[in-house]
Protein backbone atom coordinates (compact mmCIF):
# COMPACT_ATOMS: atom_id res chain seq x y z
CA UNK A 1 0.00 0.00 0.00
CA UNK A 2 1.74 3.30 -0.72
CA UNK A 3 1.46 6.61 0.68
CA UNK A 4 -0.75 7.50 -1.89
CA UNK A 5 -3.55 5.18 -1.70
CA UNK A 6 -3.71 5.72 2.31
CA UNK A 7 -4.15 9.54 1.40
CA UNK A 8 -6.62 9.08 -0.93
CA UNK A 9 -8.31 6.75 0.92
CA UNK A 10 -8.28 8.54 3.97
CA UNK A 11 -10.08 11.45 1.70
CA UNK A 12 -12.78 9.75 1.02
CA UNK A 13 -13.38 8.53 4.17
CA UNK A 14 -13.34 11.85 5.92
CA UNK A 15 -10.46 10.36 7.88
CA UNK A 16 -8.38 13.39 6.72
CA UNK A 17 -9.99 17.22 6.28
CA UNK A 18 -10.23 18.05 2.41
CA UNK A 19 -8.06 21.06 2.85
CA UNK A 20 -5.51 18.90 3.95
CA UNK A 21 -5.74 16.47 0.82
CA UNK A 22 -5.64 20.01 -1.89
CA UNK A 23 -2.44 21.21 0.17
CA UNK A 24 -0.79 17.92 -0.64
CA UNK A 25 -2.29 17.62 -4.38
CA UNK A 26 -1.12 21.25 -5.03
CA UNK A 27 2.31 20.38 -4.10
CA UNK A 28 2.48 17.62 -6.70
CA UNK A 29 4.35 18.51 -10.20
CA UNK A 30 1.85 18.19 -13.28
CA UNK A 31 2.81 14.84 -13.66
CA UNK A 32 2.29 13.47 -10.24
CA UNK A 33 -1.16 15.50 -10.30
CA UNK A 34 -2.37 12.84 -13.44
CA UNK A 35 -1.02 10.16 -11.72
CA UNK A 36 -3.25 10.45 -8.90
CA UNK A 37 -6.08 12.19 -11.06
CA UNK A 38 -5.40 8.55 -12.87
CA UNK A 39 -5.72 6.20 -9.48
CA UNK A 40 -8.58 8.11 -8.06
CA UNK A 41 -9.98 7.28 -11.32
CA UNK A 42 -9.63 3.82 -10.62
CA UNK A 43 -10.54 3.66 -7.31
CA UNK A 44 -14.03 4.70 -7.91
CA UNK A 45 -14.31 2.06 -10.63
CA UNK A 46 -13.28 -0.47 -8.32
CA UNK A 47 -16.13 0.74 -6.06
CA UNK A 48 -18.65 0.97 -9.02
CA UNK A 49 -20.34 4.49 -9.33
CA UNK A 50 -23.90 5.00 -10.30
CA UNK A 51 -24.95 7.83 -11.90
CA UNK A 52 -26.68 10.07 -9.18
CA UNK A 53 -22.78 9.82 -7.63
CA UNK A 54 -21.92 12.13 -10.24
CA UNK A 55 -24.94 15.19 -9.17
CA UNK A 56 -24.20 14.42 -5.39
CA UNK A 57 -20.42 14.16 -6.02
CA UNK A 58 -20.63 17.84 -7.75
CA UNK A 59 -22.52 19.32 -4.56
CA UNK A 60 -19.85 17.60 -2.18
CA UNK A 61 -17.29 18.55 -3.72
CA UNK A 62 -18.27 21.91 -3.83
CA UNK A 63 -18.20 22.53 -7.49
CA UNK A 64 -20.75 24.94 -9.84
CA UNK A 65 -22.68 23.23 -11.94
CA UNK A 66 -20.79 24.95 -14.73
CA UNK A 67 -17.33 23.70 -14.06
CA UNK A 68 -16.35 21.20 -16.39
CA UNK A 69 -15.54 18.70 -14.06
CA UNK A 70 -18.96 19.00 -13.31
CA UNK A 71 -20.73 19.51 -16.53
CA UNK A 72 -18.59 15.98 -17.93
CA UNK A 73 -19.91 14.14 -14.69
CA UNK A 74 -23.47 14.82 -15.99
CA UNK A 75 -22.87 13.87 -19.00
CA UNK A 76 -23.22 9.93 -20.63
CA UNK A 77 -22.05 7.36 -18.78
CA UNK A 78 -20.21 7.60 -15.62
CA UNK A 79 -17.83 4.97 -16.22
CA UNK A 80 -16.78 6.76 -18.61
CA UNK A 81 -16.88 10.33 -17.53
CA UNK A 82 -14.40 9.71 -14.55
CA UNK A 83 -11.28 8.88 -17.71
CA UNK A 84 -12.19 12.48 -19.30
CA UNK A 85 -12.34 14.15 -15.94
CA UNK A 86 -9.09 12.31 -14.99
CA UNK A 87 -7.50 13.59 -18.02
CA UNK A 88 -7.91 17.38 -17.44
CA UNK A 89 -5.05 19.30 -17.78
CA UNK A 90 -5.61 22.93 -16.88
CA UNK A 91 -4.42 23.56 -13.33
CA UNK A 92 -7.46 25.61 -11.77
CA UNK A 93 -9.36 22.22 -13.43
CA UNK A 94 -6.91 19.25 -11.98
CA UNK A 95 -7.75 20.41 -8.66
CA UNK A 96 -11.58 20.73 -9.18
CA UNK A 97 -11.36 17.33 -10.97
CA UNK A 98 -9.10 15.99 -7.59
CA UNK A 99 -12.15 17.30 -5.66
CA UNK A 100 -15.10 15.63 -7.33
CA UNK A 101 -13.47 12.46 -7.65
CA UNK A 102 -12.64 12.08 -3.97
CA UNK A 103 -16.49 12.74 -3.51
CA UNK A 104 -17.51 10.13 -5.93
CA UNK A 105 -14.91 7.79 -4.45
CA UNK A 106 -16.85 8.62 -1.49
CA UNK A 107 -19.99 8.20 -1.85
CA UNK A 108 -19.42 5.03 -4.20
CA UNK A 109 -16.98 3.41 -2.27
CA UNK A 110 -19.47 4.02 1.35
CA UNK A 111 -22.02 2.42 -0.68
CA UNK A 112 -20.22 -0.64 -1.14
CA UNK A 113 -18.73 -0.67 2.46
CA UNK A 114 -22.73 -0.90 3.70
CA UNK A 115 -23.95 -3.61 1.44
CA UNK A 116 -21.23 -5.77 1.37
CA UNK A 117 -18.26 -4.89 3.83
CA UNK A 118 -20.68 -4.62 6.60
CA UNK A 119 -19.83 -7.29 8.45
CA UNK A 120 -16.02 -7.06 7.93
CA UNK A 121 -14.12 -7.51 4.48
CA UNK A 122 -10.65 -7.71 3.29
CA UNK A 123 -10.00 -4.26 1.90
CA UNK A 124 -7.55 -2.76 3.85
CA UNK A 125 -8.92 0.93 3.16
CA UNK A 126 -11.93 -0.21 4.75
CA UNK A 127 -9.80 -0.25 8.52
CA UNK A 128 -7.94 2.90 7.87
CA UNK A 129 -7.65 4.65 11.69
CA UNK A 130 -6.66 7.84 10.35
CA UNK A 131 -3.76 8.26 12.08
CA UNK A 132 -1.03 10.24 10.18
Amino acid sequence: MKERDVMLNELAQGLRPMSQGIAWFDALGPEEQSEVLLFLRHHCDQARPVAEDGPEGVRRAGLRATHTPAVLITRGRIEEQLGKIASLTPRDERQKAFRLLVAVLALADGRRRERFCANGCAHWWHRLSGAD
